[in-house]
């Protein structure tokens, strides 16, 4: 798993809203490491609106979301489309 730091340099020459399709190509374009780009394919493919969205949706070393976080987010139909790695067996 990567951290934040090792994912933030790739999204400084983002131009947000973005795919993340469009995210990938340019931490691609700038060399990132295959780890980096590992965590950036694996998140949904919806716009993201800023640096801070894509870091919760990569596989990056983030605080673990509290139980009652979880619950609100199960509630909110919005926000469905969770990759893989996020939801609870």
């Amino acid at each position: 798993m990567v951290t934040r730091d090792e994912v933030l340099p790739y999204l400084n020459t983002v131009d947000f809203p973005a795919m993340k399709e469009d995210i990938v190509r340019e931490a691609e374009k700038l060399g990132a490491p295959e780890q980096v780009l590992k965590a950036l394919r694996g998140m949904p493919p919806v716009d993201y609106r800023n640096k801070n969205e894509v870091l919760r949706s990569a596989k990056t070393e983030i605080a673990e979301e509290t139980d009652a976080e979880k619950a609100v987010k199960a509630r909110d139909h919005k926000h469905q489309r969770v990759a893989e790695y996020l939801r609870s067996s």
